[in-house]
């Protein structure tokens, strides 16, 4: 018999199980990241993000008077406060257009889910400023498209209705490589787009009946915790995969080619996670989480000989660090509910940073608050909302520092009440550290706003990181394990040399006008030889002024900006 109406019982199942779908596949849907760095994160943003308000729908789950209206409030405010990264976001804004149509209604059917889909879209599109067609955006828009066209044509079977509308869906999906030409070189499909269809095939899965495990683990259902500490929760797991923390030093019998370290790196993923391969001169760091220490300790005497092994039972470990964790998201809950002490002032700054160096420079600037996070973890509207919360002024400057952070700012300043907030669309940290010195406080919020916009335009940035796998991209072939420029636009150098590819990046960065380079060496980088490079690039462009500051930040050996 045709089913023709969902209840917000049903809906509710769908929805914990398009969460759940995600979660499970989010690794996959970082992978499609078309640079092959190593923090792809559009899987992890949206998983984060709809599971934020999926806390809150398993709690009502139970509930046999659940209602469409508690339950659209709950879909539509926990994904918007949790929301991460551009694809969290818009993501966010589709269960939001979605829950306004559902809302007052008892019962959904194929009428009123042609409507709700096509304010989803909607919502989403006006969220952009710039919509960009081969992304999440076009998925959306041909399912809601499907939807409505079956609707009109009278189709009143919810079974056949949903797969045909999910088919095209994924269709559409396919054919992304073809709309982004970026797509089609990096061969992979749209990130955010293959995240949004995982959601739909979980919920019409749970729709047509089949037994699934609806059960979230305790990270996955955390929400609301301030960043630092969300980070930590992530770390932690329920019932832990791997047991023993492994950790040792390899002092190498002969020099660690890139090929071996990569082979090594591979062999620690096939029986561990929480992978750390440090390499320094003659001696490699090692961290890994497995439930055999043995194996990847004779796998690293082949290399040479072990020192300063350690070996810890995560598991005996677990019950203190969870209750550690959670004195510790009290406290920290308690700090941000408390009475703000220091005297109201006109104008303040939260930034998004991340480094010891980075962020003592953005301090030092006259940044009130920094928000831990960026590139290789984006923080969710939420953690903006609470770092507004910590700031007393009147108008609060947000400097985002990285274009996937943009629209979580943006979703922060519409949701923040009692605050002026001005958010700069800062792409990186050099344009943040940029906005902050051409604040003028005699100006007003507005005069400020468009000097600091202007201000940023004039500054290019690069950053050096490693390849994570094969590619090709910008013309450039890729091979994992390559050092990558990467500027504003894209790829600007590759090679297998650290100090030889950030030289490159900046040759391809400058042009007669600018002035002044400035150079940010990361945690993994040898002052030494941030050092030497500094006086490698002032000896090729003398009439530039070279600085160099310890920036601190993880992953990303050095951040070059010029102006």
């Amino acid at each position: 018999m045709a089913v023709n109406t969902i209840d917000a019982k049903m809906l509710a199942r769908m929805f914990l199980a398009g969460a759940k779908n995600l979660e499970s596949k989010k690794e996959w849907i970082n992978e499609l990241n078309v640079f092959p760095v190593p923090d792809g994160d559009t899987g992890t943003n949206m998983t984060l993000t709809i599971m934020s308000a999926a806390k809150d729908v398993a709690a009502m789950n139970d509930n046999n008077d659940l209602d469409m209206k508690s339950l659209a409030k709950a879909i539509s405010s926990g994904s918007l406060r949790g929301a991460r990264g551009n694809s969290g976001v818009i993501l966010s804004q589709l269960f939001r257009g979605f829950s306004k149509v559902i809302r007052d209604y008892e019962v959904i059917d194929i009428p009123l889910l042609a409507q709700a889909c096509d304010k989803a879209v909607e919502t989403a599109y006006k969220a952009v400023m710039k919509p960009k067609e081969g992304t999440i955006l076009t998925v959306a828009k041909s399912a809601a498209l499907k939807a409505q066209e079956l609707a009109e044509a009278g189709e009143t079977d919810l079974e056949k209705y949903i797969g045909e509308v999910i088919e095209r869906a994924d269709y559409v999906l396919s054919q992304t490589p073809e709309m982004l030409p970026v797509l089609k070189q990096a061969g992979v499909v749209d990130s955010g787009g293959q995240g949004l269809m995982q959601v739909l095939k979980g919920a019409y899965e749970a729709f047509l009946g089949k037994e699934l495990d609806l059960t979230l683990t305790e990270n996955a259902a955390a929400s609301g915790a301030p960043f630092a500490a969300g980070r930590e929760a992530a770390a932690e797991e329920t019932e832990i995969k791997y047991g023993y923390c492994t950790e040792f030093i390899i002092m190498l019998s002969k020099t660690f080619n890139i090929k071996q370290e990569m082979d090594f790196k591979a062999y620690l993923e096939s029986i561990g996670d929480s992978i750390v391969v440090v390499t320094d001169d003659d001696v490699v760091k090692v961290h890994v989480h497995t439930n055999d220490p043995g194996l990847a300790i004779q796998k690293a005497l082949k290399y040479g000989a072990l020192s300063n092994m350690k070996i810890d039972n995560m598991r005996l470990e677990h019950h203190e660090k969870v209750v550690k964790m959670a004195q510790k998201e009290a406290e920290q809950h308690k700090a941000a509910e408390a009475p703000q002490a220091a005297e109201k002032k006109a104008a303040g700054f939260v930034a998004v940073s991340v480094g010891e160096g980075i962020n003592a420079i953005l301090k030092d600037l006259g940044v009130d608050y920094i928000i831990e996070g960026g590139q290789t973890m984006n923080p969710s509207t939420e953690d903006v909302l609470n770092a507004i919360d910590h700031v007393n002024a009147d108008t609060i400057y947000v400097l985002p520092n990285n274009k996937n952070i943009i629209l979580a700012a943006n979703q922060a300043k519409y949701m923040s009440e009692d605050k002026k907030i001005v958010v700069i669309p800062t792409k990186t940290i050099a344009q943040g550290i940029t906005a902050v010195i051409n604040y003028v406080p005699d100006l007003s919020a507005e005069e400020n706003e468009a000097a600091m916009t202007e201000a940023i335009g004039g500054v290019k940035t690069g950053e050096v990181t490693y390849a994570v796998r094969d590619t090709v991209i910008d013309d450039y072939e890729i091979r994992q394990g390559d050092y990558m420029g990467i500027g504003d636009d894209g790829i600007l150098a590759v090679g297998q040399a650290v100090a030889d590819v950030t030289a490159d990046m900046i040759d391809r960065m400058m042009d007669e006008d600018l002035e002044l380079i400035s150079i940010y060496y990361g945690q993994e980088t040898k002052e030494e030889d941030a050092e030497s490079l500094k006086e490698r690039v002032a000896a090729k462009y003398p009439s530039c002024d070279v600085e160099l500051q310890y920036g601190g930040q993880p992953i990303y050996y050095y951040i070059v900006s010029v102006e």
